[in-house]
């Protein structure tokens, strides 16, 4: 649905264009993904081993199964995550853990706003292809966290990792304000009791709410290595959330947000940080979608 509003933000391009803040602007470059297996990308990470390596995942009812390609859009296989279930992939994160690069799948996704409960996989990232190889195989689950939220069943598409304070915070896509969840990276002594505790509120507002649809749903989140920003997707463009070391996650979302240039993507629902924070990639749904970038 939200494809036919293509020309709506192409328009909003132009119109919006004095939205654009901060230091990123968007790159001439906009390479295609070559895979023709990534048909519903719903999460976007890139690599904690390498800042050339982006992984991916499929929407609900797909495989379980991690894409990878390079941020040329070349083709670098995949891995298949075996005893799980893709009931409905929404976002990807990577993080680093004493010194191990891992990534997170969030299985979060709740249109209905009826799901008993929601889970997060955590795996070791697989070991990357050698120069012009192709990664193909398995790979399992470290840990995972089945857990349900404070309040009741919700539709989340916006997952991040704070290593650093081994915390996971969720943005809710469907509630108006956006709420932010938090949970402990580390599975708890009560597993079965795992609950996403509501620590606040966040403005994703947009100004072409009134052109596109559902503009001001968070889609997808990720935050810079450093810990110092907040990048949250929505339907429009990017929102930067500037976070100092003594503020929490909360009170960082709590902040008014620095809104980036429209992206003009169909439906993006990926996002990530490049290592060093001086790019967010961006992709959509659709296959052989462009990989959008802003470079600081």
């Amino acid at each position: 649905m939200i494809s036919s509003f293509i020309r709506l933000l192409l328009i909003g391009n132009t119109i919006f264009a004095h939205a654009a803040a901060g230091d990123f602007m968007l790159s001439a470059a906009k390479p295609l993904i070559a895979s023709a297996a990534l048909t519903e990308a719903s999460g976007l990470a890139v690599s904690p081993k390498n800042n050339q390596f982006l992984w991916a995942i499929n929407d609900s009812g797909g495989t379980t199964d991690l894409h990878l390609f390079r941020t040329d859009g070349s083709d670098s296989g995949k891995v298949t995550l075996i005893n799980s279930k893709n009931t409905d992939w929404e976002d990807l994160a990577s993080f680093t853990l004493d010194g191990k690069a891992y990534l997170l799948i969030a299985d979060t996704g709740d249109n209905r706003g009826s799901r008993n409960s929601c889970t997060l996989y955590i795996l070791p990232e697989p070991a990357l292809p050698a120069t012009g190889g192709k990664l193909s195989g398995t790979a399992t689950s470290a840990w995972s966290l089945e857990f349900t939220y404070e309040g009741g069943p919700r539709d989340c598409e916006a997952v991040a990792v704070d290593s650093s304070r081994q915390k996971i915070i969720l943005v809710s896509k469907r509630t108006i304000p956006p709420e932010i969840f938090e949970l402990p990276l580390r599975a708890s002594a009560n597993p079965e009791s795992l609950m996403a505790k509501k620590v606040g509120m966040t403005d994703t507002n947009s100004p072409a709410a009134r052109f596109i649809p559902f503009a001001n749903q968070p889609v997808g989140m990720d935050f810079s290595e450093d810990g110092s920003l907040a990048a949250i997707l929505t339907y429009y463009s990017v929102f930067l959330f500037q976070r100092n070391s003594k503020e929490t996650w909360a009170e960082a979302f709590a902040k008014k947000p620095r809104i980036l240039a429209p992206h003009g993507l169909p439906q993006a629902e990926s996002l990530a940080f490049s290592r060093d924070g001086q790019q967010i990639h961006l992709i959509s749904e659709g296959q052989n979608q462009p990989i959008i970038t802003y470079q600081r």
